[in-house]
């Protein structure tokens, strides 16, 4: 698979802002494969496309890029309820067509970062877990880092709406949940977070929030933004217009983008499948093989907090 042109204003930015030079790209992949051959515990992918994903995403410093790829993969291993659901599964359809997670089509202007709506409300706790609905999102995800040069090359940004979150949302969040959310979100996934703005914040919402922030790197921590009820705020960082109808824009409707979002999964059905079998074998790792405990810390609750 070779390597698709971007269009001129985002090919200017990947050499302004990811230090992308088209002439080295050859090379610079080469020595990846090369890299991932060696290393007798890693499985990874090997596309041109997906591997230059991994470059812009750490604007092309080969041993970043190699440090990110390896978690990655890492992470598949040592938290696969965050991958368990495919679109071979019948849960992984209803809960996408709960709406949960709705990355947006279309961009504010050309050079601008893709944005996501994120409503935790959508789903029944009592029904799915937060693991499944993030195998969920982390599905979406991969083709987007396939396809989707908007979201590689300007980064992304997410509208965390938690109308209709309930206690029983807050009591999946264990510490544990967090550490693993914010090492596969922040550290492993192929993405620059530009921003993440809450919407409608419940009771309760300062506890997750502050243990969440804690463990976050000092940028994506100056990177977050509480509007609460005050769109109008939200609307100076993400325009109005290329929002779902339901938030005021012209985006189309919630069910557009679902439908929309259940024809990409569906062609990329095969693909999807035939992926999962890239992780690593940690009993072949030189040096010490990572575990969950090691990557993610013990087990905790929140269960004794007080909400009030």
């Amino acid at each position: 698979m070779s390597v698709r042109p971007l269009p001129p204003v985002l090919a200017e930015k990947a050499r302004k802002e990811l230090n992308e030079d088209p002439q080295r790209l050859p090379n610079d992949l080469q020595h990846m494969k090369d890299w991932i051959a060696k290393q007798p515990h890693l499985k990874a992918r090997t596309d041109d496309q997906w591997l230059t994903t991994f470059l812009r995403a750490c604007k092309f410093s080969l041993e970043r890029a190699k440090v990110k790829i390896d978690l990655y993969y890492s992470v598949r291993t040592t938290a696969p309820d965050f991958f368990q659901l495919t679109p071979k599964n019948q849960r992984f359809w209803q809960i996408l067509e709960t709406g949960s997670f709705l990355p947006l089509p279309q961009v504010a202007a050309p050079g601008s970062p893709k944005v996501s709506i994120i409503r935790p409300g959508k789903y029944d706790p009592e029904k799915f877990t937060i693991s499944e609905v993030l195998s969920v999102s982390n599905t979406l995800e991969k083709i987007m880092y396939l396809e989707d040069d908007d979201a590689v090359v300007s980064g992304v940004m997410a509208i965390l709406d938690l109308e209709g979150v309930t206690m029983g949302h807050f009591l999946q969040m264990t510490p544990l949940q967090m550490k693993k959310m914010t090492v596969v979100g922040q550290d492993a996934t192929p993405f620059r977070m530009k921003g993440v703005h809450y919407l409608n914040t419940p009771t309760g919402f300062e506890t997750i929030f502050n243990a969440m922030k804690a463990l976050l790197n000092e940028k994506n921590k100056n990177r977050l933004y509480v509007h609460n009820k005050n769109y109008e705020a939200m609307y100076e960082h993400i325009p109005k217009h290329m929002l779902t109808v339901e938030y005021g824009g012209n985006a189309g409707t919630e069910k557009d983008i679902i439908d929309y979002w259940k024809k990409k999964v569906q062609e990329y059905s095969e693909w999807l499948e035939e992926d999962m079998q890239y992780r690593t074998d940690e009993s072949k790792r030189a040096g010490k093989a990572k575990t969950a405990e090691s990557m993610f810390g013990a087990e905790g609750s929140f269960r004794q907090l007080q909400f009030d």
